[in-house]
């Protein structure tokens, strides 16, 4: 990854690291929420905190609005691919037994479903170099899955919920690059959520007792969420994403499984065997073949 040049503002070359660490650690920290609360439940609640932050902010600096239904409506359809489709089916993968760095290592395949569909629906060029890199990136993450399969057995269903996570997020990445709506990060933000809260509240009502145990666990889990999730990384990625190349930007989601299965190492004790340390270099060698190539 290049260093910022002077044409380049620093936040575009901070915004992939930060985006990777602050992603990635989200996988933890949902398990660990998710052992004092319902999935959907948990995640109507970390929207409704998140609106609750951000009204004030809004009224306070009185962001401009989209322009037009078609802005509105494109905000919301990716709001709800990432909000709801994405997040909801990961969270429930998480408590049918799946491993922080399973679900992790199921949404590094995107970049690999970004890139086959991208010439199709974007119309953009996968070159030779940045396949290698993606091929690459997933053999490294392919290493730290299977050093994790020595140490624990991977629930079935979960891993059918969290390929249905990755086809929202793909959809979502492809939708954004295809008919994303200049708005500032404030306002998206709002609309985004609403429609994620608005739809999840209904859901968890109708799905779930709506079990909420307030343990420190839970206050520390949601809050990470809140903030490094919602407000930080869905802003980053989407801004990521207004401004580079869809497959480019998708590459970066190879970090993801080995830094998520270190944070979990480190916040949930999950095992993270020597073979693991290999896929983490394999995936961090693939995403900077992908990312330099042009």
């Amino acid at each position: 990854m290049a260093a910022p040049t002077s044409n380049q503002p620093l936040w575009h070359w901070l915004a992939p690291l930060l985006f990777v660490v602050l992603w990635s650690s989200g996988f933890a920290f949902a398990k660990l929420g998710l052992e004092s609360a319902d999935p959907l439940t948990f995640l109507m609640l970390r929207y409704a905190v998140v609106l609750i932050i951000l009204a004030p902010i809004a009224l306070v600096i009185r962001p401009p609005w989209p322009k037009g239904r078609a802005a509105w409506t494109h905000i919301a359809v990716v709001g709800f691919l990432i909000q709801v489709v994405y997040f909801s089916f990961s969270y429930l993968a998480v408590t049918k037994g799946l491993s922080a760095s399973a679900n992790a290592l199921i949404a590094a395949m995107q970049p690999i479903l970004v890139a086959l569909a991208s010439p199709l629906l974007l119309r953009e060029r996968v070159g030779l170099a940045r396949w290698i890199g993606l091929v690459l990136g997933l053999g490294g993450a392919g290493l730290v899955i299977l050093a994790r399969a020595e140490v624990e057995t991977t629930a079935t269903l979960g891993v059918i919920l969290s390929v249905a996570a990755l086809l929202g997020l793909t959809a979502a990445t492809l939708y954004e690059r295809r008919f994303g709506a200049e708005a500032h990060p404030v306002s998206a933000n709002i609309i985004q959520f609403i429609v994620g809260f608005g739809l999840l509240l209904p859901l968890a009502a109708i799905l779930e007792p709506m079990r909420v145990e307030v343990t420190a666990d839970f206050v520390i889990a949601l809050a990470y969420l809140v903030i490094a999730n919602s407000l930080i990384s869905v802003t980053l990625l989407l801004a990521m994403l207004r401004r580079g190349e869809a497959a480019r930007v998708s590459s970066l989601f190879f970090l993801t499984p080995p830094t998520a299965a270190l944070v979990a190492h480190l916040v949930l004790g999950e095992a993270l065997p020597p073979l693991a340390w290999v896929g983490m270099a394999l995936a961090a060698g693939g995403v900077a073949v992908a990312t330099r190539a042009r």
